[in-house]
């Protein structure tokens, strides 16, 4: 059998609940080698589509097509929780069921953008400490607010005091926090109870084993017409050298490899060269 160490690679995992998305990509590690990285952290309580690379390929996280995010989410009234999800529950309290129509009243003012704090058990940098560390250590975190945008929020199931839904939302949205909002709405107590995320915009569960990078990257395609050579060693590139010759980033495919190259001020700028196509 074939080794995958030091390979490049690209594929979808599905992360359990009860494990952060670090520990889980260092279980991966003993099979993929130590050049291994994810992106689009869970929280430990949440599941589902984790984006993994190894090799060159985790260089490509900030060019993949990775937004909007779909999840799919419990919520659970009456519920009160410090890191706003199962973790650090401080009461429970049972509350009257909500009136029809209450719940898609509150989801249909939530489409559009919206600012909000992200959750002080998140992973936001203050200071250069995770604000995660500083809550745990009950040290003042002060987190700035952030815009998100909500493209579709649907009420998929209310039983009584769970609200099941789903939700795609811009990248970089904690729904912990929209499931603050929502329960502030309703003007009652509230945590998440489940979180699943179904897809981070064209990856998603369904993406089987390991997959072309071309087919994933949120850049148009330049063609190269000059000599290969010269690129696959690296060489100064012209910017007559390539169909498209606007400025801004471009894959371009030689063959069975790629690159990926910048035109800006009428020069070529390598960002990744010579890739193999997996």
């Amino acid at each position: 059998m074939e080794s995958l160490k030091d390979k490049n690679l690209l594929f979808v995992v599905d992360k359990p609940i009860n494990i952060s998305s670090r520990g889980y990509i260092n279980r991966l590690k003993r099979v993929y080698g130590s050049k291994i990285g994810f992106s689009g952290t869970l929280d430990p309580f949440a599941s589902g589509t984790l984006i993994v690379a190894t090799g060159r390929y985790t260089k490509l996280f900030r060019y993949l097509d990775k937004s909007p995010k779909r999840y799919r989410a419990t919520l659970w009234l009456g519920a009160k929780s410090d890191s706003l999800d199962l973790e650090n529950i401080l009461s429970i309290k049972d509350i009257k069921r909500l009136k029809d129509g209450e719940v898609d009243r509150v989801f249909n003012s939530l489409r559009g953008d919206i600012t909000y704090t992200p959750p002080k058990f998140s992973a936001k940098k203050i200071a250069g400490e995770r604000a995660y560390k500083l809550a745990r250590e009950e040290r003042e975190v002060k987190l700035k607010e952030i815009t998100s945008t909500i493209y579709d929020i649907e009420l998929l199931l209310y039983n009584h005091p769970f609200i099941h839904f789903d939700i795609t939302i811009s990248e970089g949205g904690y729904i912990r926090s929209i499931g603050e909002i929502i329960s502030r709405r309703l003007r009652v107590d509230g945590t998440l109870s489940s979180l699943r995320r179904v897809s981070e915009g064209s990856f998603s569960l369904s993406s089987k084993g390991y997959l072309n990078p071309i087919e994933h990257l949120k850049l148009s395609r330049n063609r190269y017409l000059g000599d290969i050579d010269a690129i696959r060693l690296g060489k100064r590139l012209r910017v007559t050298d390539f169909e498209l010759q606007s400025e801004g980033e471009y894959v371009t495919i030689i063959g069975d490899f790629f690159s990926i190259i910048e035109i800006v001020d009428n020069r070529v700028v390598y960002k990744l060269n010579y890739l193999k196509i997996f």
